[in-house]
């Protein structure tokens, strides 16, 4: 391991050099980076979870996916902004320390990380639970090999994130191409059935409770009984915070400039395509759907889950082995998932250490020699991970873990509003860069992205499901984030 000693905004003039400054390899190239991006809005929830979206607001729910959409890419063009100033950062945090102080920064880094670490344990959760359900419609029992399964998969992630940033770039890209093509195969198929005029019969869908009707492609799947509020405006405001969290890791793309050749040539293409990549994936794909199934049609199963959409396009299509396909697809979704919440978690530990004191953090502030990777940091956050199948052990920790994950899910709004807040100091800064990727109007819109993540989190408390989380992010905020204050007090900001 080679020791390095890089303080939170370092050699911030570096740009496109083959090294990040602390020895790590610019190993990721364009390419990498672009299907970074995509992959990063493409989460397992467009592919599972968009039916209980549609069924909750009817087609309106295409607006909301849009101006959600917005305001993640105004959220992405302030990180962009600070990550084209000073591209060697390994995260977007060090900023918040820079420009709001050691306490804030403090508090948003180990509890960014932590939520990194629950949203891992929660997918590598989901992985084993998908292999049951999914080989279970086969008779095949797979329960008792669950941990194991998870552990493998684990394992996998981890080894990739170990060998080289190029090989977790390859990865990344090979998994964010699978997901395209469903996608695009789906609106694809779409189109052919409304031109054709398709109708087909009544069918029994996979994972799904009921006999799904017969019916027909077409504009009028989507235009009949059209209403902007077909189930009431409290469920219209309600869906803001699903599709919120749909997009959530969407900053992952700018955790990769770091390690990626010619930064400042492709972070803000890689930025500045988020809406398009919004359109036609996230937007898209749910015209598509509705094209097919009756929006009306989405209704929950006697549990309360949903059949997964894709699965219902190609079933009516014809496609007998649609489960198996959107299965795979799936899998590979959290395996993408998994794999860059390692990376993201490996990086901001490594930057977390490069401010502590104590031996135990220095040694996690090293790069391999090899792989020039954080290898430390990346195999600790991947040890703490694999706690999910032996926690799922113990009694009564089932309900105590959605509690918690549900929770760092309402604790990522206060770091999306302290890196706005982070931005709107830097721009008022001597560090300011005024021929940079600079965030239009920013004054205008950092202030209507911030008053939107603050709606959001006032929404929380409305639902009985997410109303105890909001609860424990508030009180997580004000213990947590008052003793980072309390101990970093009086300490001056990095650039005085």
């Amino acid at each position: 391991m080679n020791r390095t000693g890089n303080g939170p905004l370092a050699q911030q003039n570096q740009g496109d050099s083959a090294s990040a400054g602390d020895g790590m390899e610019r190993g990721l190239s364009n390419r990498h980076v672009q299907f970074i991006a995509i992959g990063g809005t493409i989460g397992t929830g467009l592919f599972l979870g968009s039916g209980k979206s549609i069924a909750l607001t009817g087609p309106s729910i295409i607006l909301v996916y849009i101006g959600v959409g917005l305001i993640m890419y105004l959220l992405m063009r302030a990180i962009g902004e600070l990550m084209y100033r000073s591209p060697v950062q390994h995260t977007f945090i060090a900023f918040i320390s820079r420009y709001l102080g050691q306490g804030w920064g403090s508090f948003a880094g180990w509890s960014y990380w932590i939520v990194l670490i629950l949203i891992g344990m929660s997918e590598l959760t989901a992985v084993g639970t998908y292999f049951v359900t999914f080989f279970g419609t086969f008779g095949i029992d797979l329960s008792a090999w669950r941990g194991l399964i998870e552990l493998c998969f684990l394992a996998a992630m981890v080894c990739i994130n170990l060998i080289a940033v190029r090989v977790f770039g390859e990865t990344e890209f090979w998994f964010s191409m699978i997901k395209i093509t469903l996608i695009l195969a789906m609106i694809a198929t779409a189109v052919v059935m409304v031109i054709m005029g398709f109708h087909y019969p009544a069918v029994r869908m996979p994972g799904q409770d009921r006999i799904s009707p017969a019916g027909h492609a077409g504009l009028d799947n989507i235009t009949t009984g059209l209403s902007m509020a077909p189930n009431g405006w409290m469920a219209f405001f309600m869906s803001f915070q699903m599709v919120f969290f749909a997009y959530e890791m969407i900053e992952f793309v700018g955790v990769t400039v770091s390690e990626t050749q010619n930064p400042r040539k492709v972070l803000p293409k890689a930025i500045n395509q988020i809406i398009l990549r919004v359109l036609i994936f996230y937007v898209g794909a749910l015209v598509a759907i509705m094209l097919i199934v009756p929006w009306r049609s989405f209704r929950p199963n006697a549990d309360g889950s949903f059949t997964s959409p894709f699965v219902m396009v190609f079933r009516y299509a014809g496609v007998d082995w649609a489960a198996a396909l959107v299965f795979f697809v799936v899998i590979t979704a959290a395996s993408s998932s998994l794999n860059s919440l390692l990376y993201s978690a490996g990086r901001n530990l490594f930057q977390l250490a490069a401010a502590g004191h104590s031996p135990v953090m220095r040694s996690l502030h090293t790069i391999s020699r090899r792989g020039k990777v954080p290898a430390r940091a990346i195999i600790l956050s991947g040890v703490l991970i694999l706690l999910s199948p032996v926690l799922h052990l113990l009694p009564g920790f089932e309900n105590t873990f959605v509690l918690f994950t549900s929770c760092s899910s309402a604790v990522i709004i206060f770091i999306y509003i302290l890196t706005l807040l982070a931005h709107r100091r830097y721009r008022t800064s001597p560090d300011f860069m005024p021929d940079g990727f600079v965030m239009p109007a920013y004054r205008v819109t950092g202030a209507v992205a911030i008053a939107f993540f603050v709606l959001i989190y006032l929404s929380l408390f409305l639902a009985p499901d997410t109303r105890y989380p909001a609860i424990l992010g508030l009180v997580w905020l004000l213990v947590f984030g008052g003793i980072c204050l309390w101990k970093h007090r009086g300490e001056p900001l990095p650039g005085d």
